[in-house]
């Protein structure tokens, strides 16, 4: 794997490269980038896919995945985290996040802050490897922790029992505090709430719940199939008091909580009830090579069509910035003339 980064250049020579800082139009700073590696996954959850296998659109060699994002390095972003699908699925993985791991940040020199997110069926065999190639963190997608509701979600028997082993196979490698995304549907996993709760107090993870959002395959969402803010807080609070903590970051998507008593912490990411697109930071990249400014974005940028055409680094790089400084200034779900994003979130990657 040594020889994929020789065709970019040295180290040296891409710090010597021009650096500017990537921002939009709304003057927020683009640090963060989504990367899905394959639109495949072995999971078919009910309020994600129609159950249809298979990839809809194409995978790019990784040798081409590390040029785009070295170039976005160059640019300004400082974490990337891969997704897909399902990224556990693409052979190569570890090794290109060993070479993601020798890039550096333009802004001060320092390694990226490089996370995976996954269904975490794989990961109980790659969580050490993933480690020692210079992966940060881990995110575990996770929609129920009783067995029989898993499987009725992922619709694969004996998945929450793999997915368990798997998570606790990276607190052992070091990839702790890992985090755990449970999306909320009403009246189908919205009953795991207070038994996520004591998950996170036992297993010693971070649960973040997420507002089901209208970016299923089947087009099933609805306005009351979500579970708001502050519904959820108060579900919460029936199992014990909350303590607000302070975000990591003030682009965080997820309002931070712990109990009163201080064991365990809890995230609420809410697009739809509480919108933070003011302080958005991310951009991402398709699995073929599309970025994509949002979510929700009706247009995908062909990035990887301008490397294919033959494009310099330069002329890369120019095409990120205008295509960045047109991000959107936030989404509009709940709103009349609202249009669903032109890719469900499997083959946008999360």
């Amino acid at each position: 794997m040594g020889t994929l980064f020789s065709p970019f250049g040295t180290l040296d020579e891409q710090r010597a490269t021009k650096v500017s800082r990537l921002t939009d139009s709304h003057g927020r700073a683009i640090t963060d980038l989504r990367v899905s590696i394959t639109d495949r996954c072995n999971y078919r959850c009910v309020y994600c896919r129609t159950g249809n296998e298979g990839a809809q659109y194409a995978e790019l060699p990784i040798a081409d995945y590390l040029r785009m994002v070295r170039i976005l390095v160059e640019l300004g972003i400082e974490k990337v985290r891969l997704t897909g699908g399902e990224p556990l699925l693409r052979k190569g993985l570890v090794d290109f996040v060993r070479e993601l791991a020798k890039l550096r940040t333009a802004a001060g020199g320092e390694p990226l802050d490089l996370a995976v997110t996954t269904n975490g069926h794989l990961l109980e065999g790659l969580a050490e490897p993933l480690k020692d190639a210079g992966l940060s963190r881990i995110t575990v997608s996770m929609d129920a922790v009783d067995p029989a509701t898993f499987a009725r979600i992922t619709r694969v028997p004996g998945s929450f029992e793999r997915v368990l082993r798997g998570l606790r196979a990276a607190e052992r490698a070091g990839l702790g505090p890992v985090k755990v995304n449970c999306v909320l549907f009403r009246g189908f996993n919205d009953d795991q709430i207070v038994p996520f709760a004591k998950f996170a107090r036992e297993e010693g993870v971070i649960v973040r719940f997420i507002e089901f959002m209208p970016l299923e395959e089947d087009r099933l969402w609805t306005p009351e199939s979500v579970v708001p803010f502050q519904e959820l807080v108060a579900r919460l609070e029936s199992f014990r008091p909350l303590v607000k903590l302070s975000p990591n970051a003030p682009s965080e998507t997820a309002v931070r909580y712990t109990f009163d008593d201080g064991i365990g912490e809890i995230g609420i990411i809410a697009p739809v009830s509480r919108a933070f697109c003011g302080h958005c930071s991310r951009i991402r990249l398709t699995s073929d090579g599309k970025l994509r400014t949002c979510l929700f974005s009706q247009f995908d940028h062909d990035l990887y069509g301008v490397m294919r055409r033959g494009g310099s680094d330069e002329e890369m790089a120019t095409f990120i910035e205008q295509t960045v400084a047109h991000k959107e200034a936030r989404h509009h779900i709940g709103e009349p003339g609202f249009l669903k994003p032109s890719r469900s979130m499997v083959h946008i990657g999360g």
